[in-house]
């Protein structure tokens, strides 16, 4: 058991994951009372503060438990969870059909804001001379990259109730979106089965490797 890798890799990962997902639920938050619906804020879950959003299972324990899994049996550590959603009541909106695009983009829009920021703490980690705070900091920006490029890439997939699903529902015509929003009961438990099959690697694997590619290679950088 690589223990000393296990325990570095959940060191180096534990910061980027924290702020991939709390910003990411904040966002839709912030975006969706910006629209009108006052949900989230009257529930005090618009906030930067990672317990507001961490759910103890999705956050933590199945994260965890599938790096070290992965990790020991595959030598790379793999990550999947999740968070507690932010409650939006898409009726509150000012105009529900088209705002709730918006509301679900932010999110994503997050992640990427995020995948940038990250990038440039790769680059600092570069530029500085060479030190025992650098090859951490180069390591953590390598996974903040990775991590919420992964994060923006699953989450536009048009499945609802993710938040391509929701962008979907908004662009469709009425009747067809309502049929649509019916998959949402059985969405997670088909992205699981994509997941486990290997299917979901193939769809979005070439698209996560060419926005990272694309990323990396404007800031000169190497992922």
């Amino acid at each position: 058991m690589d223990l000393d890798g296990i325990i570095q890799g959940i060191a180096i990962y534990a910061l980027p994951v924290i702020f991939a997902i709390t910003l990411h639920e904040a966002a839709h938050g912030y975006a969706a009372r910006y629209f009108g619906d006052f949900t989230a804020y009257n529930q005090g879950r618009i906030s930067l503060n990672p317990t507001k959003h961490i759910d103890p299972i999705g956050t933590i324990l199945v994260p965890v438990t599938l790096f070290i899994v992965s990790k020991l049996a595959m030598g790379a550590g793999f990550l999947f969870g999740w968070a507690k959603p932010v409650p939006v009541n898409f009726a509150n909106l000012r105009q529900p059909k088209q705002d709730m695009l918006w509301v679900a983009f932010a999110g994503p829009g997050a992640n990427l804001i995020m995948a940038f920021f990250w990038a440039l703490v790769m680059k600092l980690a570069i530029i500085l001379p060479v030190s025992d705070f650098t090859g951490p900091l180069l390591l953590m920006g390598r996974a903040g990259i990775e991590i919420n490029v992964i994060l923006m890439v699953l989450n536009l997939l048009p499945l609802p109730p993710l938040d391509g699903g929701r962008m979907a529902a908004s662009l469709l015509p009425h009747q067809i979106a309502h049929h649509f929003a019916k998959i949402e009961p059985y969405g997670f438990m088909i992205l699981l089965v994509l997941l486990v099959s290997g299917v979901l690697g193939v769809i979005v694997g070439p698209l996560i490797i060419f926005i990272k590619y694309m990323m990396v290679s404007f800031f000169g950088l190497y992922v």
